[in-house]
């Protein structure tokens, strides 16, 4: 799930995890017992200041059935109306609480799951590509809200074993949300998707305009996207910039209309560098209670 407030200033971002397919602690098991490697990550940025948190936890943590997942003391409940997100978290290092609560309305609920790659071992589901998100925490002391999206993604084998890496964008329109996806395979095989999500009309594919080039992180990461000739895509603010992975709020032109758009890119030729998996365990805790 991710949100953007209002008026540009917050964003926030909200991964459940069952087999949490960056942690170095369920990539050492061999990928095993995924209910044992389990997490609620929550990235938020804005005027208040940022928090990240992303705390691994053992099954004994866990509970799901068909509308919940619940991690510890936070947890997602879906009620076929809304999603409904209770947060208390910590984050690494530097302790801070990140208490609230995060409320996701969806406009429309699609039925479109889509096949990544060729052999389909990896499947995005737009569940809600159009809504409207309220966020109120406590820690810190924050409200706030805006446009939201939520999906899902399941995977039969690890992302590094089919990708090598892919950007990603979902862009608020008149009438909808558009989702643009580049993906890149292990066998340099590349796929574009470009969909619109209209509460009313439904799902549609449309042509993808050019790629545009976004600059480097601060890490050295490659960014990319599509904007309509004429038009220079540009980064608005970086929120999350890692060796392997950023999210970024980009401006571009699509189907005809200047957006801003929640983007990411993914390297992951990157991510299962050596250096870069013994860098995880400082950003990702593992708790065994």
């Amino acid at each position: 799930m991710d949100a953007l407030s209002a008026d540009g200033h917050h964003a926030l971002t909200l991964i459940g995890f069952v087999g949490s397919v960056f942690s170095p602690y369920y990539r050492l098991a061999g990928r095993r017992r995924p209910e044992n490697h389990v997490a609620l990550n929550v990235a938020l940025t804005g005027a208040s200041g940022k928090r990240w948190t992303m705390t691994e936890r053992r099954q004994s943590a866990l509970y799901r059935d068909a509308g919940t997942l619940a991690v510890g003391p936070s947890a997602m409940r879906w009620d076929g109306s809304g999603l409904t997100v209770t947060i208390d978290e910590v984050t690494p290092l530097l302790p801070k609480r990140v208490r609230g609560t995060v409320r996701l309305y969806p406009e429309a609920v699609v039925n479109h799951p889509v096949a990544l790659d060729c052999d389909a071992r990896h499947c995005w589901w737009p569940i809600a590509p159009c809504a409207r998100v309220e966020v109120e925490l406590e820690n810190p002391q924050l409200s706030w809200s805006g446009s939201g999206y939520f999906d899902f993604n399941t995977g039969e084998v690890s992302l590094e074993e089919s990708f090598r890496r892919w950007n990603w964008c979902r862009a608020s329109v008149p009438g909808g949300t558009v989702v643009l996806y580049d993906l890149l395979d292990r066998d340099d095989q590349s796929c574009s998707l470009a969909i619109r999500f209209d509460p009313k009309r439904g799902v549609a594919d449309f042509e993808a305009p050019p790629p545009a080039r976004l600059p480097k992180s601060l890490w050295g990461m490659r960014r990319s996207t599509r904007s309509e000739r004429g038009v220079s895509a540009r980064i608005i603010e970086t929120l999350e910039d890692s060796p392997f992975y950023t999210r970024s709020v980009v401006a571009s032109r699509l189907l005809g209309r200047d957006v801003t758009a929640i983007h990411e890119s993914l390297d992951l030729d990157r991510f299962a560098n050596p250096i870069v998996q013994s860098m995880l365990p400082y950003r990702m805790p593992r708790r065994f209670v």
